[in-house]
């Protein structure tokens, strides 16, 4: 086989390309879709080692979340465009998921905004803060982000948190933001612009229902992966 192994130059029972015609995307295994998205390995790496590297190395599909481009280009057989090309299609994953969430959705239990914002979340290497607009009846109006921070901290005002609602003639908010770490637990910075939150619905008249921190369960402590200020009873 060539050095440059492409999928094409694989026997015809081992292409990823035969199978999904055949059979359909489903049928592909983790590393089969990898090797349909790298499509050529490199000198001494066939396309499907490569994949099976790459696989190894993240753990799971999933993990792929996290990673960088100078994390894909370390793979033996990625080089820089393929890297990028990883990265985007990441990205665009990312935004699929967040654009199938419901339109409207009733959030009233803090599980439940967990689950319509993780998508949002999930392999941020920063600090984002979103504002969740609701009506009377606790149905989602708009989704807002307010902020993006740095790696450590992500700063927000109470003005700018309620012009949105404001704007959107909300009924009340829910407060939302993303620790990198994993783990949701608040830290005093977090603690203090709830107080100042809290205070802010308080004088301006749209009540504030929780803020919700996103983490990861395997990091979080009681393993559920957000923290609730409303359900831990500090709103």
């Amino acid at each position: 086989m060539n050095a440059n192994s492409k999928l094409m130059e694989l026997a015809e029972t081992e292409r990823p390309q035969e199978r999904l015609q055949r059979l359909g995307a489903a049928a592909l295994s983790d590393v089969e879709l990898l090797a349909m998205l790298l499509r050529s390995g490199s000198k001494g790496h066939n396309v499907l080692n490569v994949a099976a590297s790459l696989l190894n190395e993240a753990g799971s599909l999933s993990q792929l979340v996290r990673w960088t481009d100078n994390e894909f280009s370390k793979i033996k057989g990625i080089g820089k465009v393929k890297a990028l090309q990883l990265v985007t299609v990441v990205e665009m994953c990312r935004r699929v998921l967040a654009s199938q969430e419901e339109a409207q959705p009733i959030l009233d239990e803090p599980r439940l905004v967990y689950s319509l914002m993780r998508s949002r979340a999930i392999g941020l290497e920063i600090e984002k803060f979103w504002t969740l607009s609701l009506n009377r009846k606790n149905r989602l109006i708009r989704t807002n982000e307010i902020t993006s921070g740095t790696a450590s901290n992500s700063l927000v005002h109470p003005r700018e948190v309620f012009r949105e609602a404001i704007r959107h003639g909300a009924s009340s908010i829910i407060c939302v933001h993303n620790h990198p770490s994993g783990d949701p637990s608040p830290s005093a910075a977090d603690i203090k612009v709830t107080r100042q939150l809290r205070e802010a619905s308080q004088i301006i008249g749209i009540a504030l229902l929780d803020h919700v921190i996103i983490g990861a369960p395997k990091f979080d402590p009681n393993q559920d992966g957000f923290y609730s200020f409303q359900e831990s009873g500090l709103l």
